[in-house]
């Protein structure tokens, strides 16, 4: 664990840039020779919408880190957050406390939030407006919705008093957790049960991004399921009866064409949104 705590004390950007653009690789070749849906579409051209918005949340994550750095550093410094008032503990439970927190509020909560809360939801609706959902869609974040997601992991450091390695290793699982997720992979049932006890699998996520209610605001974590099943937000769907996309936006010029995309939380249709 020693060497886990020295690695992500100074991970370089590089090695978290590999993780990324590996991770990315590893599910599209799994999903191409093993798919669970035979899409008919434009892969490149799909992959090339979610990239973008891949790089963006990369951009605003590298210009704001700074911020995280300094939090990180101030509830070390002074005490303060949960880790830190928490009794001594081995260095195994400490991280995994720190990443099941971590993982509520910078994953689970923010989630939560932006699906109950309509102007959040006008930036969050853009990652359910994709009808084909593949590795690529885990980063399709609109740049507005990374600032949200942003903002509430500083505020998950200042209250959970997360060092920063922990962060960095909280943000490499998290990257990994939602390719695999995301993943257009079919992994065998019973497999993907047992998983989803402890981890959000591939089953379990997909869904969250069927196309109607109820089943949108559900399965909201990202690497534990154990939230869903705690708020009661876990539920299940046969995956041969999931239709990928949101109901107000199934037409293919909204949610297959960037420049659209990138407009809809700004226009009045998503201003009047009742979610």
């Amino acid at each position: 664990m020693d060497a886990i705590v020295t690695y992500f004390s100074t991970i370089p950007s590089s090695h978290r840039s590999l993780i990324l653009v590996g991770g990315i690789t590893f599910f599209w070749l799994i999903e191409n020779a093993f798919p669970l849906f035979n899409f008919t579409y434009k892969k490149w051209h799909h992959a090339g919408i979610n990239i973008f918005m891949t790089f963006t949340t990369i951009l605003v994550n590298f210009c704001l880190a700074f911020i995280l750095l300094k939090a990180a550093d101030w509830t070390i410094a002074n005490n303060f957050g949960i880790l830190q008032w928490l009794p001594e503990m081995s260095l195994w439970l400490y991280a995994l406390v720190g990443l099941l927190l971590l993982d509520l509020i910078g994953a689970y909560l923010v989630h939560l939030v932006e699906h109950k809360t309509k102007f959040l939801w006008r930036f969050h609706l853009i990652h359910h407006t994709d009808t084909w959902i593949d590795t690529t869609t885990a980063n399709r974040h609109h740049p507005g919705e990374s600032i949200i997601r942003f903002a509430f992991t500083a505020i998950g450091v200042l209250i959970i008093g997360s060092p920063m390695w922990l962060v960095f290793l909280y943000q490499t699982l998290s990257v990994v957790a939602t390719q695999f997720n995301h993943a257009n992979i079919s992994l065998p049932k019973k497999v993907d049960t047992f998983l989803s006890y402890f981890i959000v699998s591939p089953d379990m996520h997909k869904v969250h991004h069927h196309y109607v209610l109820p089943y949108t605001d559900s399965n909201y974590g990202n690497i534990f399921s154990v939230w869903d099943r705690l708020f009661g937000t876990f539920m299940t769907l046969p995956k041969e009866d999931i239709i990928y996309g949101i109901d107000t936006h199934l037409n293919p010029e909204e949610h297959n064409e960037l420049k659209n995309l990138l407009k809809i939380p700004f226009k009045k249709a998503a201003l009047k949104e009742n979610k």
